[in-house]
């Protein structure tokens, strides 16, 4: 099942793994295993990359960032075969995700010897890279009504689905405002036409689809494995411009 209908499909550039991601996901269909162990697993292929870079290893580490993100693809996959969305399991894969992407990126400056500051600024336009491309995302799904788990606007805890505890959902929601809340509020004031939006054509998807984290995880360890190490932080910091450039051709398409 996708998250769009199939005429609204666009290639997404980031969601490369989702093949195997679905095989992965039908193979455990009629087992126990749950979406839940699918994320844990993906934290733990991320932890093993930050292992690689700290080693060296750096074309492991590419193997580990690709396989992350299949995992990333492969629990929702689960949870949609098994007809078991959850919001715990949403924002656990988002609170996870973010976590490791300051992990990622701060083991790359320990092993570059760079700025400190500037990982930081190269962590927070990613991750404004990131919600720019989740933000029409989700009004492209809420617009042709396919995927609902997540939402447009999440400012406020939602009520727990069938099989999930409201005391897990009020926890991870609590987490995922405090570590997404400024990013969200960020592209919200610089797009909040966006919502209206009657056009976001599948080309101009494709191409804020280069801000989808599976794709920037290819891009760092691509570099890693490509001894570009040293470019990686400065890369994310100026490809941050493109947050801009795209907010004005959304503009421009939907005037």
């Amino acid at each position: 099942m996708s998250k769009l209908p199939k005429q609204n499909q666009f290639l997404d550039l980031s969601d490369y793994g989702r093949p195997i991601a679905k095989v992965i996901a039908n193979s455990l269909k009629n087992t126990s295993f749950t979406p839940i162990h699918v994320t844990i697993a993906f934290v733990i292929s991320g932890f093993i990359a930050i292992a690689c870079i700290l080693n060296e290893y750096y074309w492991a580490t590419a193997f580990f960032l690709v396989l992350k993100s299949i995992l990333d693809a492969a629990d929702g996959e689960l949870a949609r075969v098994k007809n078991t969305p959850s919001y715990t399991g949403r924002y656990l894969d988002s609170v996870s995700d973010i976590i490791l992407n300051l992990l990622i990126l701060i083991t790359i400056w320990y092993v570059t010897d760079g700025s400190l500051v500037y990982t930081l600024l190269a962590f927070f336009g990613l991750q404004l890279q990131g919600t720019l491309y989740n933000y029409y995302y989700v009004i492209l799904r809420k617009k042709h009504n396919g995927d609902t788990t997540s939402r447009i606007f999440e400012n406020e805890t939602p009520k727990a689905l069938r099989g999930e505890k409201q005391s897990n959902v009020n926890i991870l929601f609590g987490l995922y405002s405090l570590f997404y809340g400024v990013f969200d509020k960020i592209i919200y004031r610089l797009d909040r036409d966006a919502v209206e939006a009657q056009n976001l054509p599948n080309w101009f998807m494709t191409a804020v689809s280069t801000f989808g984290l599976g794709f920037q995880l290819l891009l760092i360890g691509l570099m890693l494995a490509l001894d570009f190490k040293h470019f990686i932080i400065p890369f994310f910091i100026g490809y941050s411009v493109f947050i801009l450039i795209f907010i004005l051709i959304r503009r421009l398409i939907n005037r």
